[in-house]
């Protein structure tokens, strides 16, 4: 039976990658890499001739079976496209299946974005929310944003450059105009963290457009006074104009609220916006 190895590599510099990761990468039968051709960088750099295959997002099933069948004999290093294996890459499915499978999974740490931007943001470190990549479509992002509102502890995600601002405004209005840090092309060449608050953010990257890799590190919420009724009826018919369901609006009403699901929804009963039927189910 194989190892599993699962193994950070750099998310920009290549004299990031560790010691011990370039003799795994050296020694295994394998490595199984989320972009092929990234990684041939890292192994043309150190000289490195391990055979290589692809396991990515559209791939991974078709993938998972042959490479549970290498592990039985040799073994195998995992590689996402940067950083650590694992974490809001495919790499998770493959880490499942081989501890299911009764593989040794052995980690080889190394470098990891949100890991590297928070501890230059200037922001709490001590606990944080990792929120992975943010959601594509603006209804389902402002979902997100709004169930994480009362979230006292630092939040990081990742965003693509095209939809940087548009996100950084949905901060403002959701979240409010809190600190944050905005990192970008970490560790490369062209590296920068600029820190402010939101609404500073959005007038800094409207000047500069955005380009590269973003990582963002969004201060938690102020210990709030609590929701009056009227502050609850306000949010519940807020979310339900935007379209969120009525168990949705609840959910997240509560959550930042702090009041009981069964009193929002008491309220969301016999309070519900103009033109919605309490039979709608929604």
């Amino acid at each position: 039976m194989g190892i599993l190895y699962v193994v950070g590599t750099p998310i920009g510099n290549l004299e990031d990658v560790t010691l011990r990761a370039l003799r795994v990468l050296r020694e295994v039968g394998l490595i199984a890499a989320e972009d092929t051709r990234r990684t041939r960088k890292l192994l043309a750099r150190y000289d490195i001739h391990t055979p290589l295959t692809s396991y990515f997002e559209h791939n991974k099933l078709t993938k998972l079976d042959t490479i549970l069948a290498t592990l039985r004999e040799k073994d195998v290093a995992l590689v996402s496209e940067a950083g650590m294996p694992g974490l809001s890459d495919p790499g998770y499915e493959l880490i499942r299946a081989a501890i299911e499978a009764g593989v040794p999974v052995v980690p080889v740490p190394g470098p990891s974005a949100p890991i590297t931007a928070l501890v230059v943001s200037g922001l709490p470190t001590d606990s944080f929310v990792y929120l992975g990549f943010l959601p594509r479509r603006a209804s389902e992002r402002r979902q997100l944003l709004q169930s994480v509102a009362g979230e006292r502890r630092t939040l990081v995600a990742f965003e693509a450059p095209h939809r940087l601002l548009k996100t950084l405004e949905d901060i403002a209005d959701i979240l409010g105009d809190r600190p944050l840090a905005v990192a970008c092309e970490l560790t490369k060449m062209y590296e920068e963290v600029w820190r402010g608050t939101a609404r500073a953010a959005i007038a800094w990257f409207t000047a500069h457009p955005p380009r590269g890799e973003f990582t963002l590190v969004i201060g938690g919420a102020a210990e709030a006074e609590p929701w009056d009724e009227e502050r609850v009826r306000a949010e519940l018919e807020r979310l339900r104009a935007e379209g969120v369901s009525r168990r949705e609006a609840v959910k997240m009403v509560a959550e930042a609220s702090g009041w009981p699901r069964r009193e929002v929804y008491r309220l969301a009963l016999h309070h519900p916006p103009a033109g919605l039927n309490l039979r709608d189910g929604r």
